[in-house]
């Protein structure tokens, strides 16, 4: 009876729904963040937030927010804010006790591309008299903002700490920032090498429907041109202009979904060419930072951004995206015979491994000779920090299997007790 009750433990454990943390479900519990937490929506930051196991937000009350977002583009504060997600578990506690006193800490503004040498880093300084401050990693930058209060923990999954003002880093607030009706889709497209592309773009006339769509937001899937060359890939001068208008129109998604929203896409999703009962969708699948398109013809690999600027973001990927409705009934090979073998002993099982983590490593940061000696406490209070959460659940992978494992073992040591 002992072990038949352990191994159903061991069959509910396995049922148990692995969730990652909701960063705007959590902030709507806190009413002093609404604005922050609407531009995490706005600009998709919240969807690469929620992708990553350990990271901490800093995060702006109303007033704070209010002075950056009147003055400035939606991709200006979406490059502002990513500087204030850093890829790394900060605490209070941690907080006052750095090595040496100060740090600097990647950002999630590192990982876009556009921060050359340390501008996506941030320097977190634990100054006299019990502050911590915050500022740009490049030289001579001044620590203008400082740690106001804890707001919630997920030890060690996710940290939010409110902070007194925007973290600047040169030059970013003066980044150009073109309007979405601005946007050079083909020009965009050739200096990417995806010059085939743009060029059945321009003589099939649905270059229009993409900059019609500029404005509302759009996502470009742009074949390389080592892809049209690919084998496998078929004729398109022998579509018709409609099938052709249709394929071409199955590159982009009338929305925008920088990386960290098709990451985190549970479901398929429209093109230009999704009309009524003509799908035309596609689905998303992803592996740490690596993201795959389905059109249920052949998975395509989508490589990092060329351009990304709120509401439009072009990425170039390794296929010509293939759709379902054009080429399902083209011939596929049929699958080669099993080979017959003989039956062989069934081997012993072997010991469990812990798979590697399937989030890309993020740049460590540089090393940093700066004075010791950081005082004990710091600003008190903590607005909300209870580990037990709807919006906040986090079970990795790992620790379930290890979890798991450790229950079997018991189950089958009973087992052998009982007999």
């Amino acid at each position: 009876m002992a072990a038949t009750k352990l191994i159903f433990l061991v069959l509910s454990l396995v049922a148990v729904s692995v969730s990652a943390h909701n960063i705007t479900a959590i902030l709507e519990g806190f009413p002093d963040y609404s604005s922050y937490n609407s531009f995490l929506s706005q600009t998709k930051l919240a969807d690469e937030i929620n992708t990553r196991e350990t990271i901490t937000c800093l995060v702006l009350n109303n007033g704070a927010m209010s002075a950056l977002t009147a003055k400035h583009p939606l991709s200006v504060i979406k490059s502002v804010l990513s500087l204030h997600v850093l890829l790394d578990y900060y605490d209070p506690p941690k907080l006052h006790k750095i090595s040496k006193g100060t740090t600097l800490t990647t950002t999630l503004y590192q990982t876009t591309g556009n921060a050359p040498g340390n501008l996506g880093f941030v320097n977190i300084t634990d100054l006299q008299g019990g502050k911590v401050g915050f500022g740009s990693a490049i030289p001579g930058s001044k620590l203008d903002s400082s740690y106001t209060k804890s707001v919630k923990q997920i030890p060690y999954n996710i940290s939010i700490l409110e902070i007194s003002a925007p973290i600047i880093a040169p030059g970013i607030l003066s980044a150009p920032a073109p309007s979405a009706s601005g946007v050079n889709i083909t020009g965009l497209l050739e200096k990417a090498g995806c010059k085939t592309f743009a060029s059945l773009l321009a003589s099939s006339g649905v270059l229009k429907t993409y900059e019609s769509a500029l404005e509302k937001g759009l996502t470009v899937f742009a074949p390389s041109d080592e892809a049209f060359k690919a084998e496998g890939v078929p004729d398109l001068s022998k579509l018709t202009n409609a099938d052709q208008v249709s394929l071409l129109e199955y590159h982009a998604s009338p929305d925008y979904k920088p990386k960290g929203t098709l990451k985190t896409a549970k479901d398929p999703f429209g093109t230009l060419a999704t009309n009524g009962a003509a799908k035309f969708d596609l689905t998303a699948t992803s592996a740490g930072d690596d993201v795959t398109l389905h059109t249920g013809i052949s998975p395509a690999r989508v490589n990092e951004a060329v351009f990304d600027s709120p509401p439009v973001v072009i990425f170039t990927v390794d296929k010509v995206l293939l759709p379902i409705e054009l080429f399902g009934n083209s011939p596929s090979p049929a699958p080669a015979p099993e080979p017959v073998s003989s039956p062989t002993p069934t081997p012993s099982p072997s010991p469990l491994s812990e798979a590697p983590s399937p989030l890309a490593a993020s740049p460590p940061a540089p090393p940093t000779d700066t004075p010791a000696g950081a005082p004990a406490d710091g600003p008190a209070g903590s607005s909300e920090n209870s580990t037990s959460d709807k919006a906040a659940a986090h079970v990795t992978a790992p620790l379930l299997g290890s979890i798991v494992f450790t229950i079997f073992a018991t189950v089958v040591s009973s087992y052998v007790g009982l007999c």
